[in-house]
């Protein structure tokens, strides 16, 4: 009796596991069949080995495709915060100057239709071209081609821009710039390079290589012929005495990919870089970039003096200027008297520019 029912008993439990396979099978079809409308993916995220009873119940239940959906907006707008904000471009034709000179919106309606769609996508904000309608705000070589890698420093102290000058908009980027990143500045950020030109380098863009003028070795050229240049140096002429040396840049300086030889305003003769109007040109031309980068660096170090004075973590600030090593051995370097440095084989450039870098603590970076 006791061997039959032992034996009874085993045939029952084997009944009950066949029958529980049975069930499970069925279960796991229906299961298969649900899930085309369901999502599966609150299940991966937690450990595989769950009781099935868990997986079933309570808050574990498989969420409807509607419940994901509103689970998906909550965790959105909880990172809202956290993700980075995307800005759009407007058309270039968005804004224009009307005739007395202030800005104005065309197409005021479409635009504001378009910002409403923007926000609605969650779109941070938007991107507008500005100096469209002054070339002269850029650099412009004697043909009348502009380069617009930077701002003429002929705007560095006139408010054209909605009256704030060149030097002001600098300095409201830097502040800008030190209030976004302030946690970081001096921990994660140990240095900071102020831009003080095309490519973030000391130096006019004498050499422009996009857009095909300049090919190397070419010589480049002097970058003074926009209108807020012109008149400095009408300005500084007269101070010297000679009003005739503000009309115009050096008329016999080549071109963009001219080689020093047979290039008078290059060689020596008296027509040329020695002679009284050649040291009054480039002292001139040289001196601006000069004043340029003493004003900068002089912002900079405002901005940023808790930041230098920390002895912990000290913050480095770096000023870079161009290799422009091209006609070094010529008399004249004639690629660096058009990049803005005043350095001959008779004269030292570099000194002045290391000059204004040691007396604001900033290092020099060649690149």
């Amino acid at each position: 009796m006791a061997g039959n029912g032992g034996v009874a008993r085993r045939c029952a439990c084997r009944r009950s596991y066949v029958a529980f396979r049975e069930t499970s099978f069925l279960d796991r079809r229906k299961t298969r069949t649900n899930l085309r409308n369901v999502s599966m993916i609150p299940l991966f995220k937690r450990p595989l080995f769950y009781p099935r009873w868990r997986l079933l119940s309570g808050s574990n239940r498989i969420l409807s495709m509607d419940a994901r959906e509103k689970s998906k907006s909550l965790i959105l707008e909880s990172s809202k915060h956290k993700r980075v904000p995307i800005f759009v471009m407007t058309p270039v034709d968005t804004f224009c100057i009307d005739s007395s000179g202030s800005p104005r919106i065309r197409k005021i309606k479409a635009l504001t239709i378009s910002l409403k769609a923007l926000k609605l996508a969650g779109v941070y904000g938007i991107a507008v071209e500005i100096g469209g309608h002054n070339k002269d705000i850029y650099y412009r070589d004697k043909n009348g081609f502009s380069n617009d890698d930077y701002l003429t420093l002929g705007v560095d102290q006139l408010p054209l821009f909605y009256g704030r000058t060149a030097l002001q908009c600098y300095e409201d980027f830097m502040l800008s710039f030190v209030n976004k990143f302030d946690s970081y500045i001096g921990s994660v950020i140990e240095e900071i390079s102020v831009g003080l030109g095309p490519s973030g380098e000391l130096r006019y863009p004498a050499h422009p290589h996009g857009d095909g003028r300049w090919k190397f070795p070419g010589i480049g050229e002097f970058q003074c012929y926009d209108k807020y240049m012109m008149e400095d140096l009408k300005m500084a002429a007269c101070k010297e005495g000679k009003p005739q040396w503000g009309d115009r840049g050096p008329q016999n300086a080549g071109c963009y990919n001219s080689l020093p030889p047979g290039v008078p305003f290059f060689e020596d003769g008296q027509e040329s870089f020695l002679s009284d109007y050649g040291r009054f040109f480039l002292e001139w031309y040289s001196g601006k970039l000069i004043c340029h980068a003493d004003a900068i660096l002089a912002k900079a170090v405002n901005v940023l003096k808790k930041y230098q004075q920390n002895k912990q973590t000290p913050v480095i600030l770096v000023a870079k200027i161009g290799g422009i090593y091209w006609w070094y051995q010529t008399i004249s370097h004639p690629a660096e008297l058009t990049a803005g440095y005043y350095n001959t084989a008779l004269r030292d450039g570099y000194d002045p520019v290391a000059s204004v870098l040691s007396r604001h603590g900033a290092a020099l970076h060649i690149s």
